[in-house]
């Protein structure tokens, strides 16, 4: 027995990036108590690196994680090394944590959080993009208890999906040097993160054949999206049932490209369409699992197909984490997918690494249209025609990633960025993001600018006036015309003067005039035009108003004008960057 303990201890060598993840751990710990991140593809092998820090570990730790196979499997890879583990998990059927490490189910440990009665020094969160930083959540619950033993608790998470939409990034801050989330993300830092072009790159992973499926594929560019990007059931129902002569053909074409497959999974985008999807299927080699499956019952389907008594497995939104069959080598996505991170995270099902198994076959019926090594913006794409673009920061030089627009030659016409996310490190290591903005609202009080969402001045603390009330105001005054700018133009006059007209949709119009001979003057027309600026974002000086070229300004959003008795329509206000319930003009 001792013999063959050794011998599976040295299958599992640590591949030189789970080596780097795991010194990057220690060397973290060591100085700081501050939760990170470690972000790894899938197959990517985290239990390894779960397993090899708690090998490691002085004193009692947990490893978290929210369904049954994921503590399973990472106790066995621990068990691996010859060491014993206790596993606390009602679906496994044992609840213990009488050794130095032990593998948890989240729900049931939540259930019992009193017996965390002991000092436990470190807890590790698998699929960690799960944890929310409400206060009664069952993470955060199990993580306030430990904390009552020990205060400087250290907590690391392990992910391949640090960004979800409705939720953000988990983290605050990259070790490459940039920000992500909010000061209140789940966690601190992201301190090792591994793209997936590497793995593939490597021979760590199965590459992907990405095939433009040659039928008719679903179209839900019609529907709308809530403000996390995310598609409503219902409305998705209504449009696939206009759609199931595609829905046939699909399967029709998915079955003719799996002929020589040996494991195809099928990700449906509702409960109805899935059940749909399955009636087309061959039935002697088919199932469906999704929330509403009963766990034996999910277990029993789950184990005939990685045995390949089943080789096409349909499911909704319950396979894409959690779920290890090395087998599978076609991929079907028939759902729209909200993301990069999310795109990437159904893919992975089948690329690990497999006895004769040559690539995996991607096919995508539902036009999502992302590039699976494109990387994560972290926001909702504004629109279809949009695409990750690099835009360096003029202040400190940092390359961000934005949704943004190219022409045909690649280069950026527009993007959707709002603030630089470079971190800028002083002389004690202590580290803050960057302040330049390429989108902002200026405060009516100080002047500072600040985020285009922001309600109160960051630097004097003034109450900022919500744009929508701004518009509803003048929209109210008898005397007062709002403008949905289109664009505007400009004339030189009396040699120092720039008269700027601002243009509506409809043809209306008003101007103002910037004396360039006047300090005041020309420091207003800076505060608004040195950074709103087609060409670059880097801050303009304009020394008079010849030099002024005024295609290349950013016209306003809304321009608000006021009637005044003697020199009539007065410009009193312009709105740049606007985000709200209004309709905008279109400026293209």
């Amino acid at each position: 027995m001792d013999q063959l303990v050794i011998f599976e201890a040295l299958i599992y060598v640590l591949r030189p990036y789970q080596k780097e993840a795991v010194t990057n751990t220690l060397v973290h710990f060591r100085k700081s108590n501050d939760s990170a991140v470690i972000v790894l593809p899938t197959g990517a092998g985290k239990s390894l690196v779960i397993a090899e820090l708690a090998k490691l570990a002085k004193h009692k730790i947990l490893v978290l994680t929210h369904v049954k196979e994921l503590v399973e499997q990472n106790a066995q890879k621990y068990k691996s090394y010859g060491l014993q583990a206790s596993i606390f998990s009602a679906g496994l059927k044992e609840k213990s944590l009488q050794h130095q490490v032990t593998f948890a189910s989240v729900q049931s440990l939540s259930r019992n959080v009193s017996q965390l009665d002991q000092f436990y020094s470190l807890v590790i969160i698998d699929e960690c993009h799960r944890v929310s930083g409400e206060d009664n959540s069952q993470y955060q619950q199990i993580l306030q208890q430990v904390r009552t033993r020990n205060p400087n608790l250290k907590i690391l998470g392990l992910t391949a999906t640090p960004y979800r939409l409705g939720m953000g990034w988990i983290y605050q801050k990259h070790y490459h040097g940039f920000v992500r989330g909010e000061a209140d993300s789940p966690f601190k830092h992201c301190i090792y993160e591994l793209p997936l072009r590497y793995m593939i790159k490597n021979n760590y992973l199965t590459p992907p054949n990405q095939i433009d499926p040659a039928v008719e594929n679903y179209d839900f560019s019609s529907l709308s999206t809530d403000s996390f990007g995310r598609y409503s059931a219902s409305d998705m129902n209504t449009l696939l049932n206009a759609q199931t002569r595609a829905t046939k053909s699909i399967i029709e074409h998915l079955i003719d490209l799996s002929t020589q497959r040996q494991g195809v999974m099928i990700f449906a985008a509702t409960v109805m369409h899935a059940k749909e999807v399955l009636g087309y299927l061959p039935e002697q080699c088919s199932a469906l699992i999704t929330g509403e499956t009963k766990s034996t019952e999910r277990d029993l389907l789950i184990k005939k197909f990685k045995n390949k008594e089943i080789k096409y497995l349909v499911n909704v939104s319950v396979l894409t984490t959690g779920f290890d069959a090395p087998h599978v080598d076609v991929i079907a996505i028939l759902r729209p997918t909200e993301s990069v991170s999310l795109y990437q995270q159904i893919v992975g099902r089948g690329l690990r690494l497999d006895d004769n198994k040559v690539d995996c076959l991607v096919l995508d019926y539902a036009g999502n249209d992302f590039d699976l090594f494109s990387p994560e913006v972290g926001s909702k794409k504004p629109n279809n025609d949009n695409e990750p673009v690099q835009v360096l920061c003029p202040g400190c030089g940092f390359a961000n990633i934005f949704w943004g627009k190219v022409d045909e030659q690649g280069k950026v016409i527009e993007h959707f960025g709002r603030r630089c996310q470079g971190l800028l490190e002083d002389i004690d290591g202590d580290s803050q993001q960057c302040d330049f903005r390429f989108k902002f609202k200026e405060c009516d009080a100080c002047g500072a600018e600040n985020d285009i969402a922001a309600r109160q001045c960051h630097q004097c603390g003034g109450v900022m006036a919500d744009p929508d009330d701004k518009l509803r105001a003048a929209l109210n005054l008898k005397h007062a015309m709002v403008l949905r700018c289109s664009g505007l133009s400009g004339e030189v006059f009396s040699e120092n003067k720039l008269k700027v007209t601002y243009f509506d949709e409809d043809g209306a119009s008003c101007s103002e005039v910037y004396d360039f001979s006047n300090q005041k003057s020309v420091f207003v027309f800076h505060q608004l035009f040195a950074k709103r600026r087609k060409s670059t974002p880097v801050p303009a000086k304009w020394l008079s108003a010849a030099q002024v070229t005024t295609t290349d300004l950013i016209a306003p959003d809304f321009v608000i004008a006021k009637l005044h008795k003697k020199f009539g329509w007065q410009v009193s206000e312009k709105l740049f960057d606007y985000q709200g319930s209004f309709r905008k003009a279109d400026k293209s």
